[in-house]
């Protein structure tokens, strides 16, 4: 589906370069308010209208984006009238000839069952109504007819036949282009439940048994282990955002390591540097906990004595750097690099692979993960996180209720 999309970019832009300069050699010299020839103009004017038009169908095709887009896209062809349909029912009509819209939907069946554009005569019992004619052009997505885009005219028209198909291949686009941010949504949904699903069941049963060995010999230790364990399931299963902030994550990762501490006591040594400047810093929501849950495990795992682990935020211009550091077993390099690119399955569920994508799904693959391991050398994570991204935005803080 991109490719598709790449390519009618490469095919419509030496289109456009070779119209634009065709109009500056045939048309007339005249200067129309600094816009050049009238065929630079009417370019100007066509590729502004389209701008306006594009953003509305960027959210899918419903009555409401309809209605904000038909009247641009009725000034693009320049009808009397122009309807934009569903499968079942026209959508919004713009223009003159709205009582149409029952026999416009009749003729409609042909075109959306087989893809292809018709044009048909319109009957009408109005002596002064101008339309007479309809071209019906399908807007399709991944072959698939989600509704049609129907011009109508006081009479046949072979230039509005091909003009009709062009726009309506164009909003067919736009409308891919919403098909994919909303399956990067549902991608991104997905993930984020399929994360919360690797919360280690062990982790839970173990954090439940901790909480349980301090109820007789110190009740208030027990209070506090819950009310963390509360806190952290809470933050892991909460239902609004994609992203948080990094003062949110630091929190749940406080709350988590307060329950490892419980169980392993002296084994577990934690070491914190949080540059203040950073904490507003958004990022996507369950991003960071699986690292440090995989410094937990990695650093601990195979080792009798203490297992040290550092949590540094920078300050790094644009960015923001979070490094979290383990002085464990380590791990095969090419292992690590076959898992990241989903080959082989981590054990313990922990979700390396599943941050890295996340991470380069939102800022871009020059934003993956840096990992840094041997066997028998530990592990570093390296995360760099821009201050600023479109679209990136925290949900807000999540306070005990």
């Amino acid at each position: 589906m991109s490719g598709f999309i790449a390519g009618l970019c490469v095919a419509i832009l030496p289109l456009l370069a070779a119209g634009f300069w065709l109009g500056r050699r045939t048309a007339r010299p005249e200067n129309l308010g600094g816009l050049g020839t009238p065929v630079e103009h009417a370019t100007f004017e066509t590729l502004h209208t389209a701008s306006l038009a594009a953003p509305p169908l960027r959210a899918g095709l419903t009555e409401e984006t309809a209605r904000k887009s038909a009247r641009r896209l009725r000034s693009l062809l320049g009808t009397d009238a122009l309807c934009l349909t569903d499968q079942k029912d026209v959508l919004v009509w713009d223009g003159v000839g709205g009582h149409h819209r029952t026999q416009i939907m009749e003729l409609l069946g042909g075109p959306l069952e087989s893809g292809r554009g018709e044009a048909f005569p319109l009957t009408c019992d109005t002596p002064d109504c101008p339309v007479r004619w309809a071209v019906v052009a399908p807007l399709t997505v991944d072959d698939r007819v989600h509704g049609a885009l129907v011009a109508c005219a006081p009479r046949e028209s072979a230039v509005l036949v091909r003009a009709a198909g062009e726009v309506a291949r164009w909003v067919s686009v736009q409308l891919e282009l919403a098909d994919l941010d909303q399956s990067r949504t549902r991608l991104i949904e997905a993930e984020i439940k399929a994360l919360r699903a690797q919360i280690s069941p062990h982790f839970i049963f173990n954090s439940l048994a901790v909480i349980a060995s301090f109820v007789r010999t110190d009740p208030e230790r027990a209070r506090e282990l819950l009310l963390e364990f509360a806190d952290f399931t809470r933050y892991s299963f909460r239902r609004h955002g994609d992203f948080t902030t990094l003062a949110d994550e630091l929190h749940a990762i406080d709350h988590y390591l307060a329950l490892v501490r419980a169980r392993f006591g002296d084994r577990l040594s934690v070491t914190l540097q949080i540059a203040p400047e950073v904490l507003p810093v958004a990022l996507p929501f369950l991003c960071l906990q699986p690292l440090v849950e995989n410094a937990v495990k990695h650093g601990l795992e195979g080792k009798a004595d203490k297992c040290r682990i550092q949590i540094t935020a920078q300050d790094a211009g644009a960015e923001a750097l979070v490094i979290i550091e383990d002085d464990g077993a380590g791990m095969d390099p090419v292992l690590l690099r076959r898992i990241l690119a989903g080959e082989v399955s981590p054990s313990g569920g922990i979700g390396l692979s599943n941050v890295d994508d996340r991470l380069r799904q939102v800022y871009g693959d020059d934003y993956g993960l840096v990992i840094e391991t041997a066997l028998g050398a530990g592990m570093k994570i390296t995360a760099r996180l821009p201050k600023y991204q479109p679209g990136v935005h925290s949900a807000g803080r999540l306070t005990r209720e």
